[in-house]
């Protein structure tokens, strides 16, 4: 009799379900509308539906489960417990103590970010490392941090939030968070395009970005075509990352650095800015950390919570 487990990811607009193996292969995949309405309280008796529905279908046995993992985006205790989901519209949610209840099964939570950072650990651009800082670059800059093939989520849960880490004194206007400054702020797909209308601003010369609508793929599009100004952009943007993750590294001294998230769709010729500042600032022993791209896309976050039951 084979050993199973279930990986869910929630986000603001759908859930993500998985069924895998507790080897780690996906027997199944598929979503479920995240219905946020009447501050959430259709979310989690709609995943137990979803799940105590599979294992019918399935013709599972709950001996066979080992459990449930949950991935939701907000800070989550060691209890389980979500003081607050801000996208999914929660209160105070005890996600662990409810799930199990619906659905008999043994269930645990984390954080979204540092789900996905285990997920890509076991199944992705990590496989074969124990320590591993997860950086995603998306709209704005999420992390993971694993330490000795754990999540590291500390006292609140607030761990990994390496996008909020004060990069620059000179930004007055406040990031999503109400810091001013934040790595987010510049490393982030906004945060290219922020850097790349200062630039343009002062710049004389012809370039590709003239011709293009700006955004991050169009500034990395133009670095591949070598276009002066989109290089003179992308050493900004790989200071400023390359630079807080040498300060991450003397905390938790990884084997690697994944980065993740669409802007990391610009491929290897993104690892080669954070790289070359990465080893200009770290300390000397954190020098030989790994550079690698995330390989599992929008999936992290459910081989992760099925991760995280085993």
């Amino acid at each position: 009799m084979g050993k199973y487990c279930f990986g869910i990811d929630v986000g603001g607009t759908t859930v993500k379900c998985g069924l895998f193996t507790t080897e780690g292969e996906a027997v199944e995949k598929w979503e479920i509308p995240t219905r946020t309405e009447e501050n959430g309280k259709n979310i989690l008796p709609d995943v137990a539906a979803s799940i105590n529905e599979k294992v019918k279908e399935k013709h599972l046995d709950p001996s066979q489960i080992e459990g449930v993992g949950i991935g939701v985006p907000g800070p989550v205790s060691e209890e389980g417990e979500v003081p607050v989901a801000v996208n999914l519209h929660w209160g105070r949610v005890h996600i662990v103590k409810e799930m199990e209840a619906m659905t008999g099964l043994k269930v645990k939570a984390g954080n979204d970010a540092n789900v996905a950072a285990l997920g890509e650990l076991w199944k992705g651009g990590g496989v074969g490392y124990h320590n591993m800082i997860l950086v995603t670059l998306g709209t704005g800059v999420g992390g993971g941090i694993i330490v000795n093939d754990k999540i590291i989520a500390g006292s609140h849960g607030a761990a990994g939030e390496i996008g909020h880490a004060h990069v620059d004194d000179s930004i007055k206007d406040p990031c999503n968070c109400g810091n001013c400054g934040c790595l987010e702020q510049v490393a982030s797909a906004t945060g290219i395009v922020r850097l790349a209308k200062e630039e343009l601003a002062a710049w004389k010369r012809d370039t590709l970005l003239k011709n293009r609508p700006l955004s991050a793929k169009a500034v990395f599009d133009s670095v591949k075509e070598g276009d002066e100004l989109s290089i003179r952009i992308a050493e900004r943007f790989g200071r400023y990352l390359g630079k807080a993750l040498a300060v991450y590294a003397c905390v938790t001294d990884p084997e690697v650095f994944v980065i993740g998230g669409g802007v990391s769709k610009a491929g290897p010729i993104l690892l080669t800015f954070i790289e070359k500042y990465y080893q200009e600032y770290a300390f000397p022993t954190c020098r030989q950390a790994a550079f690698a791209l995330a390989t599992l896309g929008n999936d992290a976050g459910i081989y992760g919570a099925a991760k995280m039951v085993l």
